[in-house]
């Protein structure tokens, strides 16, 4: 199974803006998701730019089939060093159903992989799959 989850640690996505302009206090990764948006295009891996949602950011992923996918990205309750992505399959019809597998997203997983891999400031990198 691919991996679909993924922690790690950096500075490097401390929130620019004050907390008043963060979309719910204490929830961030609007730098984190436009890095990865960034980055991943340098690859060739095209995605949306960041959007949110009341607990973080995301970017989504759709595949040459049609079937997409949300990379959310945001920090871990409490920090601003620590930090969670995980790809959530969207489905195609009504309430959700008919998922297209995480199998299908290996392109933007296997991108956040070598783009995490090769950040020195980014640290503890742990990866994990879970449906």
């Amino acid at each position: 199974d691919v991996d679909n989850n993924v922690k790690f640690n950096s500075t490097l996505f401390r929130p620019i803006l004050p907390e008043e302009s963060q979309v719910n206090p204490g929830r961030y990764g609007a730098e984190l998701a436009y890095w990865l948006c960034n980055e991943l295009a340098k690859i060739g891996v095209f995605t949306s730019y960041p959007n949110y949602e009341d607990w973080g950011w995301f970017i989504e992923y759709t595949t040459a089939d049609g079937e997409e996918f949300w990379l959310c990205c945001g920090n871990i309750e409490g920090s601003q060093d620590e930090w969670l992505c995980f790809l959530k399959p969207l489905g195609r019809k009504l309430f959700g159903r008919n998922k297209a597998s995480i199998d299908k997203a290996k392109p933007v997983v296997e991108g956040v992989k070598q783009i995490l891999e090769n950040t020195a400031r980014i640290k503890d990198i742990e990866w994990w799959h879970e449906e």
